[in-house]
């Protein structure tokens, strides 16, 4: 899978999160910090990274900064991109399932290498749920993201 980085900060979670992702045979895509020459503020390289999912030049993105906050906030102003903020593999398992969540967004701060290893295989095992009332939701959302409101009469 191709799947697009982002760091405002070249931390040592953040190496870490690109190893641990090549590793599993992914396709890493870096920005920011991990990047020479690419700009490292959160919301830009956030954006660049949530882009590439839009756009379909990539799979998923993992988008981090201190808290994960803003990284968070910058890639869901992108339409199109569904992006969660997972603190441990619980939240991103769910993020997967419930949200059909196509961003993770980690917080340098508070991720240490075995729990990035943790949100990491959740992420990946999680399957989008097929239940009807998560798939409207889901549609909700990116009407929301699309036209400014969830309203299907609106489209």
């Amino acid at each position: 899978m191709r799947i697009s980085v982002s760091s405002d900060m070249d931390e040592p979670v953040a190496r870490a999160l690109v190893a641990e992702l090549r590793g599993r045979g992914h396709d890493v895509v870096p920005h920011g910090a991990l990047r020479p020459g690419s700009d490292p503020q959160w919301a830009v390289c956030s954006e660049a990274a949530a882009r590439e999912v839009a756009d379909g030049t990539s799979e998923q993105a993992v988008v981090c900064c201190w808290t994960g906050t803003g990284a968070s906030i910058a890639a869901n102003k992108v339409p199109g991109v569904r992006a969660a903020l997972c603190t441990d593999a619980s939240t991103a398992e769910g993020a997967r399932r419930w949200n059909d969540a196509n961003v993770l967004a980690l917080s340098l701060r508070l991720t240490s290498e075995p729990l990035l290893k943790e949100i990491l295989d959740a992420w990946f095992a999680a399957e989008t749920s097929g239940d009807a009332e998560d798939l409207a939701n889901v549609l909700h959302v990116d009407r929301i993201g699309r036209d400014g409101t969830g309203d299907a009469s609106a489209s």
